[in-house]
């Protein structure tokens, strides 16, 4: 008797489970948070402009769509399982550091797509994943048609530094970052907007009385 009262308690269980939360609609509910989140990824590399891209990073907003999406489709009609889950991350201490403003939109945007399906709101989640990606590569389109920006380092000789001041001068946008000057020589690091890259190396290098010369990608913006 007590086994047939178990087995009816945990087929019970089963269709409760299954009435509102169906293996087609999980499985359905992943690939959607697969979908949008490499669509995600893959804007986060087309307009990234940093200095070092991360492809764990990318990775891991695809993860946070996919692990979002389930989380939400399961707690989205269970109040008691709400507030337990709102607890349980209330305790959680993320202490990885995020280097980029930019990066920490990225992973809002993820985890609001996860939401946006976890609810079964495709349609509205098709739109916003379409309507961001189009912005976004929209703005990285018109920042790769500006000059970018370099920190130019040169050691030389203080005897040709009226010939380096006037080459760095003909530079259309430049900014005097540090100086220094030593028995050795003069070490000068300037801020510079530039499109070609290599030949203002090669020029100054052509300068008689430079020792090196060096090009350095950086995220800041000239005049800053």
């Amino acid at each position: 008797m007590q086994s047939i009262i178990n087995d009816a308690s945990v087929n019970e269980w089963f269709s409760l489970q299954m009435a509102s939360l169906t293996p087609m609609k999980m499985v359905l509910a992943l690939v959607a948070g697969f979908v949008v989140g490499l669509i995600i990824a893959l804007v986060y590399r087309k307009a990234f402009r940093g200095v070092l891209y991360s492809p764990s990073f990318a990775t891991t907003l695809v993860m946070l769509c996919m692990i979002t999406t389930p989380v939400v489709m399961c707690i989205k009609s269970n109040i008691a399982l709400s507030m337990g889950m709102v607890g349980a991350l209330s305790i959680v201490r993320f202490r990885t550091a995020v280097k980029d403003p930019m990066d920490t939109a990225y992973m809002f945007w993820s985890l609001t797509m996860g939401i946006l399906l976890g609810a079964e709101l495709y349609t509205i989640a098709l739109v916003v994943v379409a309507g961001i990606s189009v912005a976004m590569l929209g703005m990285a389109f018109f920042r790769l048609r500006t000059p970018n920006t370099f920190l130019l380092v040169t050691h030389y000789e203080a005897d040709v530094e009226d010939d380096v001041m006037d080459f760095v001068r003909r530079i259309k946008v430049q900014r005097l970052r540090s100086k220094t000057v030593t028995p050795g020589g003069v070490e000068l690091t300037v801020e510079v907007q530039l499109r070609e890259r290599f030949d203002v190396v090669n020029k100054l290098m052509n300068t008689p009385g430079v020792h090196n010369a060096t090009l350095i990608a950086c995220q800041s913006e000239a005049g800053n």
